[in-house]
């Protein structure tokens, strides 16, 4: 009996401390947030630890609503509220978040509370494109992050969050056009995209969205005609105001309480059936370009209140026994070309009702009408203007036609004399003899993303072609006393140019025999490689065979980094060569964004990277660079004959060319080579992270297999989450890894921890952890 009550104890004490885990850790994932929101004001009351952000009294600007022990909603609104003159996909300073953001990190954390249903995220300074993986809160009912500086497409899988039925993003910088997949939305009502840059046509596929009640794209850059919006039939406000369209108006549903489509190019007329939308009260199509006389039915709709059909080129007269409706407050008829005699329920300001008409042919009110042949005289030379500007459009396109077909000339003869050149040089292939897992047409297209062009403008040497000559005079020949060193990739020298650049070259003896075409779009696709935590490439030399139309060997010439790898820091003896734990954390980042780079800087990414601590090398200043990188862009043969880490073989090389996560498990290692030092060969690695795994909860027992040089440097906290996130870096199922984003998220994180528990400013800990 005695054992069957401590199991019902024991059982009885895992049920009652589940909810508080589950807590925590949702508590934990707040912490997180507040943090890559960069500490708000908003957040100050989820400082203090012990407080439970869901028993925190909501307010106007921060609410956080839970159903038992699962948060429910979000809501900050915060005070980032200017607007810059111009927005270019960076940060900039005190106005968006600093340049530590990273949208996808900060979306992946949120994406961590599942239970959400409600993310109101307003004003916070958020950049960035919208990552698709948002549609991971499968349970998100509203979305709004409206007043951030989101750009890009938005994500196309936020159609398959069935139960969302609220979107709003206003007052971003969207730049694409509007999706056309919303009829996918199943419980989609309200769509406001407002005050963004997008552009094109608004999509018929729109039309099908059954179920919307509030449809607002107003101060966008949308052009073309509205389609057709009739089966809407639940529709209620239609916002299209301050955009580009020019077709005709169509037939509306008539649900519809709201229709606010000024300041657009609409032309034709006003269509009858807006007479018989009974629901309308507010109705406001001025500055266009319609035509005709306005439906009489609209003055006496049973709920219009406003209507407004100012500054457009509405002709004819209003009947004398036009009614208007008994909620109608003000209408504006101004600026258009009416005549006649204004009927009298517009005549005069009755029942404090507002009537503006200046700007017509009327007869009432002479001082500020003009004479009828004006109205007259303005049709008949809208014609003569049409036909002017016809003349005018076509001469134009004739003119452009002439230009393009001079310039186009220009360029074929151009692109003739190169592929000649090209056929001369490479008369002996016909075809490209490449077979690595990267097409020509896509190492030719090969461009760099914003990322790397921001990273490009910062002073580095220019990228040129050396002769070998040149290379032989730099290193003596290539003597014994210049040989630095030989691996699986190629020996290694150094050479001084004879401007006294110091220099390292590589030698590549390749497997393949690529074509001189081939190799050179590879090298042109690695010179794009350009970041400050990458050892430079400074050019390269082909070394050719006899007949010209292949290379044996490829000589790739980088800047010299004086300060030594990391290996020679962890375990060397000499004490000027000690790296402390913060310093190991920066050495950390400095390599995870250069990892990061690689993968997401130019297009195609560079997977793989054979990524080793005796790779990075640092500085005088102790800043990181990151050599060998991209190799796999020239030849792929070469790691087929080399074995990684942990005994694991490249067997299938185009399956790990497409699989980033080779480098977050190669990192992985390197966590390990930093946290073990010198300790990391006395047992072997498998020893030592089954040791450090078990360990892992104990600081006492940790420390006992870690580097004692960052005992006495080092926070607990900061130390923790680096031991935690190498362990998953380290992990036997690719699918369970972090990305190198989460990566390099966790290492800044660590680097804030540490700093602030050496007591130092949060205002450093943002510039030293970026």
């Amino acid at each position: 009996m005695a054992w069957h009550l401590n199991i019902l104890i024991m059982a009885t004490t895992c049920f009652m401390l589940f909810p508080r885990s589950e807590q925590s850790s949702q508590s934990e994932l707040l912490q997180q947030l507040r943090k890559q929101l960069e500490y708000p004001r908003q957040l100050d009351g989820w400082g203090n630890s012990s407080s439970d952000p869901c028993y925190i009294q909501p307010t106007a600007v921060l609410a956080v609503s839970c159903e038992g022990n699962a948060i429910t909603e979000l809501k900050i609104i915060g005070d980032r509220i200017t607007k810059p003159p111009k927005f270019s996909g960076y940060s900039v300073p005190n106005v968006t978040l600093s340049e530590a953001f990273v949208i996808d990190s900060f979306v992946t954390t949120l994406a961590r509370l599942t239970t959400l249903r409600v993310v109101i995220l307003v004003s916070l300074g958020l950049w960035g494109p919208l990552p698709d993986k948002i549609h991971r809160l499968s349970s998100l009912e509203v979305l709004d992050l409206s007043s951030n500086f989101l750009y890009g497409s938005i994500p196309p899988k936020l159609s398959v969050m069935s139960k969302l039925h609220t979107v709003t993003l206003d007052g971003n910088y969207f730049n694409v056009s509007v999706p056309d997949w919303l009829d996918s939305f199943s419980n989609l009502t309200v769509l406001r995209l407002q005050s963004n840059r997008l552009k094109g046509s608004i999509p018929a596929s729109i039309g099908k969205a059954a179920m919307l009640t509030e449809l607002a794209l107003a101060g966008n850059s949308i052009s073309g005609d509205i389609p057709e919006l009739g089966n809407l039939n639940k529709l209620e406000m239609l916002d299209l105001r301050d955009n580009e369209l020019d077709g005709e108006l169509p037939e509306m549903p008539t649900a519809l309480v709201t229709i606010l489509i000024s300041k657009n190019s609409l032309k034709g007329e006003i269509p009858e059936q807006f007479g018989q939308l009974n629901r309308l009260q507010h109705l406001d199509l001025s500055f266009n370009f319609l035509v005709g006389s306005p439906p009489e039915e609209v003055f006496s709709l049973p709920n219009i209140s406003y209507l407004n059909l100012a500054a457009n080129m509405l002709s004819g007269s209003l009947s004398s026994s036009l009614t208007c409706s008994s909620t109608l407050g003000f209408v504006d008829l101004s600026t258009n070309r009416l005549t006649g005699d204004l009927p009298a329920c517009l005549n005069g300001n009755m029942n404090n009702k507002v009537v503006k008409f200046d700007g017509n042919c009327f007869s009432a009110d002479p001082g500020h009408q003009h004479e009828a042949k004006y109205c007259q005289q303005s049709h008949k030379g809208r014609g003569s203007n049409k036909d002017v500007g016809l003349i005018v459009t076509v001469v134009g396109i004739l003119f452009i036609l002439l230009v393009l077909s001079l310039v186009l000339m220009a360029s074929n003869k151009r692109s003739c004399q190169k592929v000649l050149a090209e056929q001369q040089f490479l008369q002996k292939h016909k075809e490209d003899n490449s077979t690595s897992g990267m097409s020509s047409e896509l190492l030719a297209n090969a461009r760099c993303i914003s990322q790397a062009v921001k990273l490009g403008t910062q002073i580095q040497p220019s990228y040129r072609i050396f002769s070998l000559e040149e290379l032989k005079e730099a290193t003596k020949s290539f003597e014994r006393s210049e040989f630095l060193g030989e691996g699986a990739i190629g020996k290694l020298y150094k050479g001084k140019l004879e401007n006294g650049t110091l220099i390292a070259i590589r030698c590549l003896a390749l497997h393949q025999r690529y074509s001189i075409r081939n190799l050179k779009l590879r090298l042109d696709l690695l010179a794009k490689l350009r970041h400050p935590n990458l050892v430079c490439l400074l050019g390269h030399c082909i070394d050719s065979a006899v007949d010209e139309s292949s290379v044996k060997r490829v000589f790739l010439v980088y800047e010299y980094v004086p300060g030594g790898t990391l290996s020679s820091y962890l375990y060397g003896s000499s004490p000027e060569k000690t790296l402390k734990w913060c310093d190991r954390l920066q050495v950390l980042i400095a390599t995870a964004k250069a990892v990061h780079f690689l993968h997401t800087g130019i297009i195609p990414g560079s997977l793989y990277n054979r990524l080793k601590s005796p790779s990075i090398l640092l500085d005088e200043h102790l800043m990181a660079k990151l050599s060998d990188y991209g190799l796999s862009i020239i030849t792929e043969e070469i790691y087929k004959h080399e074995v990684v880490e942990g005994k694991r073989y490249l067997q299938n090389n185009a399956a790990e060319m497409e699989d980033s996560e080779d480098d977050v498990y190669s990192f992985g290692c390197i966590l390990l080579e930093v946290l073990m030092g010198p300790k990391l060969h006395e047992k072997g690695a498998p020893f030592v992270l089954n040791d450090l795994v078990v360990s892992v909860s104990s600081q006492e027992e940790r420390e006992e297999v870690l580097d004692p040089v960052i005992i006495g440097t080092s926070s607990h906290d900061s130390l923790s989450i680096v031991v935690s996130l190498m362990i998953k870096c380290l992990s036997a199922e690719s699918l369970t890894r972090p990305s190198i984003e989460e990566v390099l998220w966790n290492l800044q994180y660590a680097a804030q921890v540490q700093v602030t528990a050496d007591g130092d400013q949060r205002s450093e800990v943002s510039s030293q952890a970026c």
